[in-house]
């Protein structure tokens, strides 16, 4: 029998149960919005997902790993569609990241992840992983630019795209203030005039 386009087979097992990893998430983003990074235990993750702890284990094997995941599942990758215009372009992505930062529990959930990367044992080379995958699209974005040639070829894209991912997390984070579309509309500007022809 034929398998329909869009289906996969199914190997010997159990199903994965995809559920699972929402609730998980789920429950990472809201123990940390209502109580803290502090609260964040496997046990207490476990308890508010409603799944037994090896379930949570065998996915995520670190805290860290749990952290960044529930990060990511909120600030993940996101594609811009060429708009033919550099600055066009920017103000989707800092407007995509407002738009995901400003839901609830990102703040302390992007906080956490911050303060959990300076925490002895933690791996790097993780968190830089995911910096990289979320600020992959900034770059392309920049990129694009220099190809098309309304972005300066000798731009420096890796301080520009530190600058358009820091801006507003920063604003978030420590100067504790939501990001909104003023500082988008500035950052912008400001990375605009920078960095274009």
């Amino acid at each position: 029998m034929a398998v329909e386009q869009g289906q996969a087979r199914r190997g010997p097992g159990r199903p994965r149960q995809e559920h699972v990893t929402g609730a998980v998430l789920d429950a990472v983003v809201a123990l940390v919005a209502e109580h803290g990074m502090g609260a964040l235990t496997m046990d207490a993750v476990a308890a508010r997902a409603g799944v037994s702890k090896p379930a949570v284990y065998r996915r995520w094997p670190t805290k860290q790993d749990l952290v960044i995941a529930a990060a990511e599942s909120r600030i993940g990758p996101l594609t811009v569609p060429d708009m033919g215009d550099f600055r066009a372009e920017l103000r989707a992505v800092l407007t995509a990241r407002m738009e995901a930062y400003r839901r609830p529990g990102v703040d302390r959930l992007l906080a956490g992840v911050i303060g959990a990367s300076a925490e002895e044992g933690a791996v790097r080379e993780a968190f830089h992983a995911y910096t990289q995958r979320v600020t992959s699209e900034t770059r392309h974005v920049l990129e694009r630019g220099i190809a098309r040639g309304d972005v300066r070829a000798d731009a420096d894209l890796a301080a520009a795209t530190t600058l358009i991912a820091s801006s507003l997390v920063f604003r978030m984070v420590a100067e504790q203030r939501m990001p909104d579309e003023a500082l988008v509309e500035s950052v912008a500007e400001l990375i605009g005039r920078a960095v274009s022809v």
